[in-house]
């Protein structure tokens, strides 16, 4: 089944409650703009590649729904739709990209109000479909990194559930797994939101692919053992530089990989990597509500005491210089990254 998808007799998005996952499997309807935003703010929906999936269906839902009877008037809904979708998460560059390309949809000359319904709705789907294609060849891309015995390190969750179907580092264990590759993965829990112990273990089951979870501050204690052989994680923007913002503990991560001779390596599409920001140091980092670090329960008592403070920053920026390689759907990305990159968008 795929993350998201759209309903055609509902008139709707469809997507994953990853919110419930692994205890319920739920789908959520989308009928407008405003819910595809709460969706994404709320994480219903998750992962670079699946919020901008979403971010463009959301600008088609916010056409489909308006009750413009001209093109201007539409087009009006549609910008205030699309500013809406842009505040709902900053650090995630694929939502800005998805909608900048819808928005470029909207803005072509149409003679009805219907026609340009019609057309960015086609455009969100073909985005579905390209978003596939897109993540199967990452995963092959991937794959080849991967050596029959591997025992791999992942962060966070970037599988099928980040994406409309594959994913990215996970979407490339995956692939080597099916070639008949045996590895084993070890999962960090992901602190605070546990991706990580909710959504990858529960792929990973899916998949038949032998795992085990572990506490994020597990993570040096293997590598330093010798129990690790390669690091996977994925981004949710890549600056010109090859410095990468993904999910906090990815740097803490990725230093101990370094400090052990270990190779990390982060995989993305190419529509995750800024070429306007020359480093990682200009990537904004969202900070989501404390609550979700004072939440957290212990045999149902909460284990903070009252009155104290949270700091909870979603993601942190690896620079390039601990990665070993960036895998995009055009290939894999080796150092200097700032001549490899250009020359990736130049020749795609």
């Amino acid at each position: 089944m795929r993350t998201l998808e759209w309903d055609e007799p509902q008139q709707a998005l469809r997507l994953i409650d990853q919110r419930l996952l692994p205890v319920r499997l739920e789908f959520l309807l989308c009928r407008r703009v405003d819910e595809v935003s709460e969706a994404i703010v709320n994480m219903a929906v998750r992962g670079a590649p699946a919020i901008g999936v979403a971010a463009a269906f959301g600008v088609a839902l916010a056409a489909l729904r308006s009750s413009a009877t001209d093109v201007l008037d539409l087009l009006a809904d549609v910008r205030r739709g699309a500013e809406s979708l842009l505040a709902a998460r900053p650090t995630a560059v694929n939502l800005a990209w998805a909608v900048q390309r819808m928005m470029r949809v909207a803005e072509m000359p149409l003679p009805t109000v219907e026609k340009l319904q019609l057309r960015l709705l086609a455009e969100a789907q073909r985005m579905a479909e390209e978003d596939v294609l897109i993540n199967r060849r990452m995963a092959e891309h991937g794959a080849m990194l991967i050596r029959d015995g591997d025992t791999i390190l992942h962060h966070c969750n970037t599988g099928a559930l980040a994406a409309v179907d594959w994913g990215t580092a996970l979407g490339a264990i995956r692939l080597a797994h099916e070639q008949g590759k045996r590895l084993f993965v070890l999962v960090d829990e992901t602190r605070p939101r546990l991706q990580g112990a909710r959504l990858t273990a529960w792929e990973l089951a899916q998949y038949g692919i032998p795992h085990a979870l572990i506490v994020d501050g597990a993570a040096g204690y293997f590598l330093r053992r010798g129990e690790v052989q390669k690091v996977f994680f994925g981004a949710d923007r890549v600056a010109a530089n090859g410095d990468v913002a993904n999910k906090v503990g990815s740097y803490m991560l990725a230093l101990a990989a370094r400090a052990n001779d270990v190779p990390v390596y982060s995989v993305m599409p190419t529509s995750t990597i800024d070429m306007s920001l020359p480093d990682g140091d200009l990537i904004p980092i969202e900070e989501r509500d404390p609550q979700e670090v004072l939440g957290l329960q212990l045999n149902g008592d909460v284990v903070t005491p009252p009155g104290s403070a949270a700091r909870n920053p979603a993601f942190d920026v690896t620079p390039h210089e601990l990665l070993t390689a960036l895998v995009t759907e055009r290939g894999v990305v080796y150092p200097p990254f700032v001549e490899n990159l250009r020359r990736v968008f130049e020749a795609g």
